[in-house]
C-alpha cells in the first residue's frame, strides 16, 4: 500500500499560478493528477511514467496543454503540478494518484481507472 499526500493547493487570482506537490510513501511506476469540480467528473489533468523522460512519458489533458507542467521532484517520491495562467474552470479539487502500471497512450494514462492509490485532495480556488 502506498499513500499519498499532497499539498500547494490554495486561492489564487486569475492568470496566476500554484504549485502542487504529492508525496508518496514509496514507488510506484506512474503518477498523475487529476481534478473535480463541482457537479463535474473526475478528469485527467497530467500523468507521468516514474524514472522515465521523452515521448510517451508525460501527457496531458488538452485543456492544461501548455500551461501545466507535471515532474518529478527532490525529495526522492515527490511529484508536482506547476499550473500557471490559472483559469476559473481551473478550480478544483485536485487528486494524486499512483499506480503499479503505465499505458503510454493518454486515453488510459488520464484514466483514473488504471491508477491503485490515491491522495485525499488538495482545493485549488481561482478567483477574479
Amino acid at each position: 500500500q502506498v499513500h499519498l499526500v499532497e499539498s500547494g493547493g490554495g486561492s489564487v487570482q486569475i492568470g496566476g499560478s500554484l504549485r502542487l506537490s504529492c508525496a508518496a510513501s514509496g514507488e510506484t511506476v506512474s503518477v498523475a493528477w487529476f481534478r473535480q469540480a463541482p457537479g463535474k467528473e473526475r478528469e485527467g489533468v497530467a500523468a507521468l511514467r516514474v524514472g522515465e523522460r521523452g515521448t510517451g512519458s508525460i501527457f496531458y489533458a488538452d485543456s492544461v496543454q501548455g500551461r501545466f507542467t507535471i515532474s518529478q521532484a527532490a525529495p526522492e517520491n515527490t511529484v508536482s503540478l506547476q499550473m500557471n495562467s490559472l483559469k476559473p474552470e481551473d478550480a478544483a479539487i485536485y487528486y494524486c494518484a499512483a499506480g503499479e502500471t503505465w499505458v503510454a497512450h493518454p486515453m488510459y494514462a488520464l484514466d483514473a481507472k488504471i491508477y491503485d492509490y490515491w491522495g485525499q485532495g488538495t482545493q485549488v480556488i481561482v478567483s477574479s
